[in-house]
């Protein structure tokens, strides 16, 4: 395994992190500590879990991923060994209607409430990187490309959320903050606020960067490499697609875009069409198209580290084997010549 200093902290992260959204949903909790016990004797020391996981949110299994966590952490007593990383969710009275009764803001008391719970769920006194799953104002994120400014927007300022979480820090609640889903606008906020008053400084930003949606590189690269904003990169394999297992059209029974109908980000005719010659390029070279798309991520230098999820503990021994994977120069220009051809067909 490799490992890198998260932002300016103190951390040392794998440069692979496991994530974890499907525990609750698509995995049991046995399954899921067959994941961590094997992540962990393969070097991982990061997890990466979120309040409103698994996924898709649902009232009936809100908080169940944590508890999961939660739970191996203290049936294997190594919270010591393990770098935590949860999130609090952003605004969302219409689809997130249970947390905090639909009213969830990232203020003061939604943050307080949010964290106690996660703390208790986790069953842990302290949360390593507490993120800010996505922004509270409206900003383009979760696949919308373009800005479209709103009239009297009701937003928490971020000098606002940013002192909640000074106040978390203060209280040893959390040691470090990130965001999540964020624009280069919103990052530079944090960043200079931060710099400006006094508060905690950012940590990482969690994104989404794989083969199909390269738009991290359009602005918020140079934040992160400039500002050592470590990229925890997620959905390094585009919910699967660039497995290349929806190939034709293909919907293996069981898998994501089976189960959910709703996640169509990635598999657009666009997409499709992309991924169709990322898959043929990885066979080409000899190479699993998983073990492809996930090194290409791993080897981008504003990384600090890169989200990987599987189902199944055999999906996770290959993920996980990305990491010895060094891709020749040669297959980066055919990868350059296909993104030149489609690019970002999943913003």
């Amino acid at each position: 395994m490799q490992y890198n200093k998260l932002g300016n902290t103190d951390l040392s992260v794998s440069r692979i992190c496991l994530g974890t959204m499907t525990w609750g949903q698509q995995n049991t909790e046995a399954e899921a500590f067959e994941q961590l016990d094997m992540a962990v004797a393969a070097g991982v020391n990061f997890i990466d879990v979120a309040e409103m996981y698994p996924i898709p949110p649902q009232a009936d299994t809100y908080g169940d991923t944590e508890r999961i966590v939660g739970n191996w952490m203290k049936k294997r007593a190594n919270r010591k060994e393990v770098i935590l990383a949860t999130k609090v969710a952003g605004p969302g009275s219409s689809w997130l209607a249970w947390i905090r009764e639909g009213k969830n803001r990232l203020d003061r008391q939604n943050i307080h409430a949010a964290v106690d719970a996660s703390l208790q769920r986790l069953q842990t006194d302290t949360i390593d990187l507490y993120q800010l799953h996505w922004p509270d104002r409206n900003t383009n994120y979760f696949g919308r490309l373009g800005y479209q400014p709103k009239e009297n927007e009701d937003a928490i300022p971020i000098r606002d959320t940013l002192e909640a979480l000074a106040d978390l820090v203060d209280e040893g609640k959390v040691r470090h903050i990130g965001i999540s889903n964020e624009t280069p606008w919103g990052a530079m906020g944090f960043l200079s606020l931060a710099e400006n008053a006094g508060l905690p400084r950012l940590a990482s930003i969690q994104n989404p960067y794989n083969l199909l949606n390269r738009s991290f590189e359009i602005g918020l690269a140079e934040v992160a490499h400039r500002e050592n904003l470590g990229l925890l990169a997620y959905s390094p394999m585009a919910f699967g697609v660039l497995s290349g297992k929806y190939i034709g059209g293909a919907k293996p029974a069981g898998s994501r875009l089976a189960l959910f109908h709703q996640y169509t980000r990635y598999n657009n005719p666009q997409a499709q069409i992309a991924a169709e010659a990322y898959v043929s390029l990885a066979r080409r070279h000899g190479l699993s198209p998983a073990q492809m798309a996930l090194a290409f991520v791993t080897r981008q230098p504003f990384l600090s580290s890169n989200i990987i999820g599987a189902t199944s503990t055999e999906q996770l021994e290959e993920n996980l084997a990305s990491i010895e994977l060094d891709l020749p120069d040669d297959l980066l220009k055919e990868i350059e010549t296909i993104h030149e051809r489609q690019p970002n067909p999943s913003p």
